[in-house]
């Protein structure tokens, strides 16, 4: 039985990961910032799964010894086969000289240096125990987009990029893999949050959204799979493909979906 740490796994994709591993037989470690939330989860999927595959204990990804608590934790579940830095957050979308400080400082601290600080201690987790597999999520930005109003949160992600390949070099001759997951455009509370939706762009974006993108139902299960079958490093898991994406705007017409219907009393 696999043991799987994933940061940020109480909602969205983390927490459709989690529940993806479980189904495929691995124990999972549950995490995020309120412990509170994490008991919840915990004791909901223990409900589903049992209560031998499912732990988790609060960590701040900003904090090294949050991360340190989190890895000795799972080590004491089982040893760490696979670690998975989900956790991560986005601001409103805005031009660059328009977003506060504060707000550029706390998605860096969370987006990069959270995912260094995390990959340093399950590095050298994984290097001392003999094995282990590392994946770091992508998002806009890391394949080289570029939009307006995404300036901060594509940047952390085109770093996540270069980190990614780094570690990869760094790991060589190990039995640890540095790896790559990229869930395309996801329909999560963060997605939502990036948006104003009282913007005259928002209809527009609405609708290339609906045609690329997802929900966290649909991709995690593909994601899931990929990651269990994955050998070696430097592997990349991948939903939504460039010849995916071309065949979605070619059948735009045939394949009418709204994926925001749910969210349309907070669009009104």
């Amino acid at each position: 039985m696999k043991t799987v740490v994933i940061t940020g796994s109480t909602r969205g994709i983390g927490r459709g990961l989690a529940e993806n591993f479980l189904a495929s037989g691995c124990r999972v470690v549950i995490s995020a910032r309120a412990q509170s939330k994490v008991e919840e989860v915990v004791t909901e999927l223990q409900g589903i799964y049992g209560e031998e595959a499912v732990a988790g204990i609060a960590c701040d990804i900003t904090s090294e010894e949050a991360l340190a608590r989190l890895w000795a934790y799972a080590s004491n579940v089982g040893q760490v086969d696979i670690w998975i830095n989900n956790a991560g957050m986005s601001i409103v979308r805005k031009s660059l000289w328009e977003q506060s400080a504060q707000d550029l400082r706390q998605i860096v601290d969370t987006n990069l240096t959270g995912l260094l600080l995390a990959c340093k201690v399950a590095l050298a987790g994984m290097l001392k125990q003999g094995h282990g597999q590392i994946w770091n999520m992508e998002g806009f930005g890391s394949t080289g987009q570029t939009n307006a109003g995404m300036a901060a949160y594509g940047a952390t992600k085109r770093a996540l990029n270069y980190l990614t390949a780094s570690l990869q070099k760094e790991v060589k001759g190990t039995d640890v893999q540095v790896n790559t997951l990229s869930p395309g455009i996801v329909v999560t509370e963060l997605l939502v949050g990036d948006y104003d939706f009282s913007s005259p762009e928002w209809q527009k974006t609405r609708k290339i959204l609906n045609i690329l993108g997802d929900t966290v139902e649909t991709v995690t299960p593909f994601l899931v799979r990929g990651m269990l079958n994955a050998k070696k490093s430097g592997s990349r898991v991948a939903w939504l493909t460039g010849r995916k994406a071309f065949w979605r705007f070619l059948t735009a017409g045939f394949n009418k979906r709204d994926l925001f219907a749910e969210y349309d009393s907070h669009l009104a």
